[in-house]
């Protein structure tokens, strides 16, 4: 299990912080933005594949905001996910 900090771009959460195991998210923790909705959407997705994760989160946007925070997580798991592989390959 190897441990992620992805720093985000337009949205209240500033930090989202995962672990990733394979290609499953756990322990997903978002730093600032609405609390008990990211509380819900960590708890919701625990577990999930990161293609899951992209599925279900992938292309949220918040308000007139080009994302959201669920988005971001999505493009967070991804980039953590290929460099995962890349890591293994390289």
């Amino acid at each position: 299990m190897k441990h992620f900090d992805y720093t985000t771009e337009n949205t209240c959460s500033q930090v989202i912080s995962f672990d990733l195991d394979g290609d499953k998210v756990k322990n997903i923790s978002f730093y600032g933005g609405c609390n008990g909705n990211l509380k819900a959407i960590s708890s919701l997705v625990d577990g999930m594949t990161v293609d899951e994760i992209e599925s279900k989160l992938g292309g949220i946007k918040c308000g007139r905001r080009p994302t959201s925070c669920s988005n971001q997580l999505s493009i967070a798991v991804r980039k953590a996910f290929d460099k995962s592989i890349a890591e293994k390959v390289g």
